[in-house]
């Protein structure tokens, strides 16, 4: 970031963007680059990625990798290839090559001229079509593989259509598309590699998810009684805009009430409709994510509203919360390790629960140029197979989602689900959060002390 580190907004510049019945409430948060200086930021880690590149693809067999991006229907992996601009050329061609001695040989064939290519690409003379470069390219170097993304089981590695599989038959000739291969492993090799010069500002921001989550579980954003599911949901969708971010998905609300029973979706505790108003002694819990950068951040907190004359949690609640935090310590300090299996990590942390006679869940995804990335997944599909087990990858990053179900006496013997869901990058000692982890209720108001300073812990 500039200046080497991110300050903290003051809270009169942050009501300057609040919605009017906000303003004044302040979040704590770092200062964001203007686009301009997002996209120079990004460029030089481009530099970087592409530095990588050429050990990637002979490691994984690949003499030429085609990326096309078409108008109106975008690669997800162009931003990540090619400079983080927009691209309007009809179709656009990005070329990488293993050209032996010479090194990587990139090549962009792209509909309109665009200067800044030249620094990370070569480009054909005015005049020349894509069809003849291509087979010049191919016909010159004549790689024994061509990489393209077709055949993988996620959305960035199978995304190329079938009207430019076609091209890129028609220019390379029938013989080519003999080596036509599947991109996938290299495309998830060079999606899983972070960057150093990525850290701080993923770092900044997560700590920008945490302020945001933490505001719309405050008193700023919720009166009990009143406040509905829906209207936190849209205060989220309304402060991402404010602050000139996006997200990924859709922000999600879940709350549990003594009494009432839990509905589920999917396996797991579903969101709450955004009719439901918030009371007094309710549990509440955010699933919330930020883009931003080519980055994107998966956050899930907790919050409880004290009932009348209520200053603090109820024990089995914090209980349950500390089942939680002990599932987080079993996966991430004692299971995880760089070149473990993802399915031999979720086995471990499983037996460990089970020893304990925690019930958990876990439910882990990489995190980085994609909300649910490429790489090692740590959950029940790697350990039952129905989706191949990886290898932990040292540096990468992801979202340590979990949960654990336990009952709370003050809620009659009801059991209690308390999720969490923090992004975490792996080194030689295990998983490490960018921020710390909540290992206690936010609270919502209080039935006996009501100033800002009790509200917030």
């Amino acid at each position: 970031m500039r200046g080497g580190s991110w300050a903290i907004l003051s809270c009169a510049l942050l009501a300057a963007c609040a919605t009017p019945a906000r303003r004044g409430s302040g979040t704590d948060a770092p200062p964001l680059l203007t686009w301009s200086e997002q996209i120079a930021v990004r460029e030089a880690w481009l530099q970087k990625r592409h530095g990588l590149l050429l050990d990637m693809m002979r490691r994984h067999g690949v003499g030429m990798w085609i990326v096309v991006n078409e108008e109106f229907h975008d690669d997800p992996l162009t931003q990540f290839v090619a400079p983080p601009r927009p691209y309007a050329g009809n179709r656009d061609i990005f070329v990488f090559i293993d050209a032996g001695a010479e090194g990587l040989k990139r090549v962009a064939l792209t509909g309109y001229a665009e200067a800044v290519l030249t620094r990370f690409f070569e480009l054909p003379a005015e005049g020349r079509t894509p069809r003849e470069v291509l087979g010049e390219l191919d016909a010159r170097y004549h790689p024994k593989t061509i990489a393209l993304g077709i055949g993988g089981k996620r959305g960035v590695t199978r995304s190329l259509t079938r009207e430019s599989y076609s091209f890129l038959v028609e220019a390379l000739g029938a013989e080519a598309e003999a080596r036509f291969v599947s991109a996938a492993p290299l495309i998830e090799e060079y999606l899983d590699t972070r960057l150093p010069e990525e850290w701080e500002t993923y770092h900044g921001l997560v700590q920008l998810t945490d302020a945001v989550v933490r505001e719309a579980l405050s008193t700023s954003v919720i009166t009990p009684g009143k406040t509905t599911v829906g209207d936190v949901r849209r205060w989220l969708f309304d402060r991402l805009w404010a602050l000139g971010v996006s997200t990924w998905f859709q922000p999600d609300v879940r709350v549990q009430r003594k009494g009432q029973a839990a509905s589920s979706s999917r396996g797991f505790l579903a969101p709450a409709t955004e009719d439901v108003v918030i009371q007094r002694g309710d549990l509440l819990h955010v699933d919330f994510g930020i883009t931003y950068m080519g980055l994107n951040t998966d956050w899930q907190k907790m919050a409880y509203v004290p009932r009348e004359g209520e200053a603090d949690v109820p024990a089995g609640l914090k209980k349950a919360l500390a089942n939680t935090n002990a599932l987080q310590d079993a996966l991430m300090l004692r299971a995880s390790r760089p070149g473990r299996s993802s399915a031999d990590v979720y086995e471990q942390t499983m037996a460990e629960m089970k020893e304990k006679g925690i019930e958990a869940m876990v439910y882990s995804h990489p995190l980085g140029n994609q909300g649910h990335a490429l790489g090692a997944s740590i959950d029940f599909r790697s350990a039952s197979r129905k989706e191949e087990p990886k290898l932990l990858r040292e540096g990468s990053y992801i979202a340590i989602e979990l949960n654990a179900a336990t009952v709370v006496p003050e809620w009659d013997g009801q059991k209690v689900y308390v999720m969490q869901e923090d992004p975490a990058y792996l080194t030689a000692e295990g998983w490490k959060f960018f921020v710390p982890r909540q290992e206690a209720f936010y609270l919502v108001g209080s039935g006996v002390f009501t100033t800002r300073g009790a509200e917030m812990h």
